[in-house]
């Protein structure tokens, strides 16, 4: 089925809608700042916005300004990110922070191209802060957005590829409000369409009677919204098996390393990691290897990986010791520092250990 051209209507139920029934109260809205909106977009890529709210707040309480975090080190950066996960999006956060300063004045640009240009700024991305900051006339396709689309226009092609995309963004464009309204509509549909695809056309038993676009909606007509929208490439999902070394000294100092860059958790502080107990046990020397103690393992959950990790504690009575790629971190500041959620969670619920002598 092919979208014919809308005359608006659909648009002005979106804006209607979100106006009365829509999230109005989220702490970066009812705000046109850039630097606001921009942030949240990158939080809120894969992340629920349950979680994406007190990391917003403690983030922007830090780093007022795109000035700010620019001139912020990456650890601190990493350091307010952890546990928010997919840290790619906070190391490209800070690069791109760096750009808007030294090649754009501190001031984001208001063109969606330009914005494309930027680490971490996508297609989708760049139109949210284009439509919701500078009333653009842009569409976004986010993966809520894109639910609605396909199933408001009957969208049946498989989004596996490239070529279906591409159309099913043609769909998107087709429904946004009509030229001469958009710039004071964009804002408030763009972010209707979000939370249709949030609130009410969600991916299993989406609440068809309380859509405003139900009457004009082609899932909805044919009573299959389960249908839409298709994607047959599976993902694949992987496990892999790690051994931590866990160091502690009687002050509560850890020995961390700085994971290197591509790899699991990248640039961010952990435990001395290993793919055996045989290959941690190596590093010991000979006088401690009785003397280190299994913890209890268990598996962390990535989007396509299953960590099973297993973290070997070892008290020592002092900071001598050098463990390798790595530097002693004190019980005052490790807290701060960028740490893999895991890692952080294992230190903080751990009590004093006992010393091995």
């Amino acid at each position: 089925m092919s979208l014919k051209p809308v005359d608006g209507a659909f648009a002005a139920r979106v804006v209607a809608w979100q106006l009365e029934h829509g999230r109005n109260d989220l702490p970066w809205q009812n705000t046109q700042d850039p630097y606001l909106v921009w942030l949240s977009e990158i939080m809120l890529q894969q992340t629920q916005v349950a979680t994406v709210r007190s990391y917003f707040v403690r983030f922007t309480e830090r780093f007022s300004t795109v000035s700010l975090l620019a001139q912020a080190t990456l650890d601190e950066v990493l350091g307010l990110w952890s546990g928010l996960g997919y840290y790619s999006r906070a190391r490209n956060l800070h690069r791109c922070a760096h750009m808007i300063v030294d090649e754009h004045g501190g001031v984001f640009p208001r063109d969606v191209g330009v914005l494309e240009t930027l680490p971490g700024i996508g297609r989708s991305t760049a139109a949210a802060i284009a439509s919701l900051c500078f009333g653009a006339r842009v569409a976004i396709l986010d993966a809520n957005v894109r639910r609605v689309v396909a199933r408001v226009s009957g969208f049946e092609a498989d989004l596996a590829r490239a070529a279906n995309i591409r159309a099913l963004w043609e769909r998107a464009a087709a429904l946004l409000p009509a030229p001469q309204n958009s710039k004071q509509s964009m804002p408030r549909y763009t972010q209707g369409m979000m939370d249709l695809g949030a609130l009410v056309c969600l991916p299993k038993k989406p609440l068809c009677k309380a859509c405003p676009v139900n009457a004009v909606c082609v899932a909805a007509a044919a009573n299959d919204p389960q249908r839409y929208p298709v994607r047959t490439r599976n993902i694949k999902r992987s496990s892999q098996s790690i051994w931590l070394l866990w160091v502690q000294s009687d002050s509560g100092a850890v020995w961390l390393s700085k994971r290197p860059t591509p790899g699991v958790w990248a640039g961010l502080y952990c435990l001395p990691l290993f793919d055996s107990e045989a290959s941690l046990r190596q590093l010991l020397p000979a006088h401690l290897n009785n003397r280190i103690v299994e913890q209890a393992s268990w598996v962390h959950v990535l989007t396509h990986k299953d960590l099973h990790l297993h973290p070997w504690r070892l008290a020592v009575s002092e900071e001598a010791t050098d463990w390798g790629d790595g530097r002693w971190v004190s019980l005052q500041e490790w807290p701060q520092l960028g740490l893999p959620a895991p890692i952080r969670k294992l230190l903080a619920s751990a009590g004093p250990p006992e010393l091995s002598g």
